[in-house]
């Protein structure tokens, strides 16, 4: 009897809250008439070269999390949340992409990451290389390097920039310019003996070396740029931001000598830093920041920087033609990994967030934008909760098994697995609805693991309709190069394009967030 009563309780609910609008069906038959007149608008393609390219990489953005992340949003400003759309579900062209590495069903970022840069699937924790590099073996790396399209922009004439709120040589943004056995060789501090003897570089080092004129890099990770203990500008009583490097050398130095002469280079460390900059009289920026110890899901604010490197994209004298760097969500992987759902959602709302202000920023006859993720996580929500159910709440029903209440956001794995006297936790007694709530998990692990299934691959702006269907994850960047007349393939190019033409690269992971917290 109870629950017949909690059954109809919740059918009494759901039906309260349905508007008004829904419940007439021609609301839904003009939405439809609508949606499909917006579709045959699409069958004339927009096959103009893009003089432009934005890639927007939500780390661990799977579809699931897309789907929460809207609601959520839709909730934060004050609606039921699933009828909201997010500034990537207003891209036309919508693909999937397949996410395995070469030798792992389940993938890493590493060579996911190598596959949407370089064109190139490979195995997992390597990192701009084939799959005839064998993970931590330095003397298998010779000969089996591959580039990505940051190179081939630059080696088009073009400005470009890498953007992250993960360190620069993290996984993600560093297969566009690194080519490493392993992905974890942030420094030479970090690589074995035998590496360093066979001549393999250090991730940071192959930052400042192997493609020097990178006009715009923002991310984390300041302290393998510098000697073993030496201090960190911003905290130095803290040990563990001192510098890891063996050899001495201060890269961070050595990225300022690199440049041409005549030409200006800054390197911020700090918020207020980048804000005080005058970005038309800056040929190549590099800051480098410590994450923020507040909440994920307080940073806010992206508009300032983005505006500002906008309405200055010449980041050079003499009017150069230079990149905007825009930015991906870096930390909606780490979120995951710690079973803190909420702080990943909030993570993808403030991706969204940047998704907007590019798209006001740019247009779709010159500009291709792509949004995607590198690969998915064992995260899911249901339960049959109610219209307008709060995204991280409680489902309307109990197990029937322990007679428990559960969250409809749940994990396959992860940290949140709780046994309290022998039997799942209880949630109605913890707050659930906290930042650093971790949701309960089918399996226990420290850390939550990513997801197999395919990926969602957003595209809007000339030649946005080549991404459509089910592709492999490395067709991405041979798209994307093909729409702008980079790369290997341009024969379907205009002669007269000129190479001075400006490229926006907004590479992976989004750490500008991170600039504003």
């Amino acid at each position: 009897m109870k629950a017949l009563f909690v059954l109809l309780l919740v059918q009494l609910c759901s039906a309260s809250l349905v508007p008004e609008r829904e419940k007439d069906p021609e609301y839904w038959r003009r939405q439809a008439q609508e949606t499909l007149r917006n579709a045959l608008r699409l069958q004339r393609l927009n096959q103009n070269v893009a003089k432009n390219l934005i890639l927007f990489l939500g780390d661990g953005m799977g579809v699931s999390t897309v789907t929460a992340a809207r609601i959520l949003k839709g909730q934060l400003q004050h609606g039921q949340g699933e009828e909201s759309l997010l500034e990537m579900d207003k891209f036309p062209f919508v693909a999937l992409a397949k996410t395995y590495n070469t030798n792992a069903q389940v993938p890493d970022s590493a060579g996911t990451a190598t596959a949407y840069l370089c064109g190139v699937k490979a195995n997992e924790g390597t990192l701009g290389v084939s799959a005839g590099v064998t993970r931590d073996r330095c003397n298998t790396t010779k000969g089996q390097e591959v580039t990505s399209i940051l190179r081939w922009a630059k080696e088009a004439g073009k400005a470009v920039g890498i953007v992250t709120t993960t360190r620069v040589t993290h996984a993600t943004p560093s297969a566009a310019y690194a080519h490493s056995a392993n992905r974890d060789w942030y420094s030479d501090g970090e690589m074995p003996p035998d590496a360093l003897e066979g001549g393999c570089k250090d991730i940071a080092r192959q930052l400042v070396e192997n493609i020097p004129e990178i006009e715009v890099i923002l991310g984390g990770g300041r302290k393998y740029m510098y000697p073993k203990n030496v201090s960190d500008v911003e905290y130095p009583h803290e040990e563990k931001h001192r510098g890891t490097r063996l050899d001495g050398r201060n890269l961070v130095q050595a990225w300022q000598e690199a440049k041409p002469r005549g030409k200006v280079a800054e390197y911020v460390w700090h918020r207020r830093g980048l804000l005080a900059l005058n970005l038309s009289r800056v040929d190549f920026l590099l800051g480098e920041f410590l994450h923020p110890r507040g909440p994920w899901h307080q940073l806010g604010g992206l508009g300032d920087p983005l505006k500002g490197i906008k309405e200055d994209a010449r980041l050079g004298r003499g009017g150069r033609p230079g990149a905007v760097p825009r930015s991906a969500g870096g930390r909606i992987d780490h979120g995951h990994h710690e079973g803190k759902a909420k702080q990943a959602l909030h993570e993808a709302v403030e991706l969204d967030r940047a998704i907007g202000l590019a798209t006001r920023f740019t247009s779709t006859q010159d500009t291709l934008s792509v949004v995607t993720a590198d690969h998915s996580h064992v995260f899911t929500f249901g339960g049959y909760t109610p219209r307008g159910n709060p995204i991280f709440g409680l489902a309307p029903m109990q197990s029937d098994v322990d007679r428990k209440p559960f969250t409809s956001i749940l994990y396959g794995n992860g940290p949140g697995y709780k046994i309290v006297a022998g039997e799942r936790e209880n949630v109605s007694a913890v707050d659930f609805a906290h930042a650093d709530y971790q949701a309960q998990s089918a399996v226990p692990l420290r850390q939550e693991t990513h997801g197999g299934e395919d990926v969602a691959v957003f595209a809007r702006g000339p030649m946005a309709h080549l991404l459509h269907g089910v592709h492999e994850q490395n067709y991405i960047p041979h798209a994307m190069a093909y729409a702008a007349c980079i790369g290997s393939n341009r024969g379907h190019c205009n002669a007269a394009i000129r190479p001075a033409t400006p490229l926006l690269l907004p590479f992976l992971g989004f750490l500008l967030l991170l600039l504003l917290c």
